[in-house]
């Protein structure tokens, strides 16, 4: 899916965090946008004890109420990623602040910050919990919190790549443009950088190398975006 190679680019600008709740909550103020998950009542969320892989619809959750109602709301948290929006919401969010998605390629760029390894320069599996809010558990069985966090964090937790890029790993994975083979033709929303749910052991996707897909309207509660302009 996704082999060394060159890529020629034109001059980017790239957010230094993931889009955060407060800067999600101020287009919605602008625009009374309403988002799929509190249209369709169909975001994906998680809680521990759910066997691996597997995630629950919740009726109740949305950008504002992430992991639904029962769990919260972001009143505490709007320095935390904005999740539970889908594909479709994100460009319309970019429309609005006049920005958009990086390429997939771009966004590959950014987070190695000139290094040639599944990692940007200074992390290993051995120290990538001061770099990325990801699963510590062995399985999600049991709440991790071995972070101080279940879920999200606040951007900024954790150490920047050499850029000065915050949580390409992990925290929420990232909505990119572009396509792959593997799409065989069909619209297939791309997102990188892994998620506070990954862990060693499931869905190790917190590195540079990996593309996730989903679908164009589903909303998890792990799925965000960084936004990035043309110089």
């Amino acid at each position: 899916d996704n082999p060394r190679r060159a890529v020629t680019l034109s001059h980017f600008s790239i957010a230094e965090t993931e889009l955060t709740n407060e800067a999600f909550a101020a287009f919605v103020a602008s625009t009374d946008y309403i988002t799929l998950a509190e249209r369709y009542h169909n975001a994906m969320v998680f809680e521990p004890g759910l066997a691996e892989f597997r995630w629950l619809q919740d009726s109740t959750a949305y950008w504002r109420f992430p992991n639904g109602t029962s769990r919260g709301g972001i009143e505490e948290k709007m320095n935390h990623p904005v999740t539970c929006i889908s594909y479709r919401d994100a460009l319309a969010y970019c429309d609005w602040a006049g920005v958009r998605l990086p390429s997939l390629e771009e966004w590959e760029v950014a987070s190695r910050a000139g290094s040639q390894t599944k990692y940007f320069e200074g992390v290993e599996l051995d120290n990538i919990m001061d770099y990325a809010n990801i699963w510590h558990g062995r399985n999600h069985l049991v709440a991790d919190t071995t972070d101080g966090f279940l879920y999200t964090s606040p951007v900024k937790t954790f150490k920047a790549n050499p850029w000065g890029l915050y949580d390409v790993y992990g925290n929420v994975f990232e909505f990119c443009e572009g396509s792959l083979a593997r799409d065989q033709g069909r619209k297939v929303a791309h997102a990188r950088g892994g998620s506070w749910w990954c862990s060693k052991n499931s869905c190790a996707s917190f590195n540079s190398q990996y593309i996730g897909s989903v679908n164009p309207n589903a909303s998890f509660s792990n799925l965000g975006l960084r936004v990035a302009k043309k110089k």
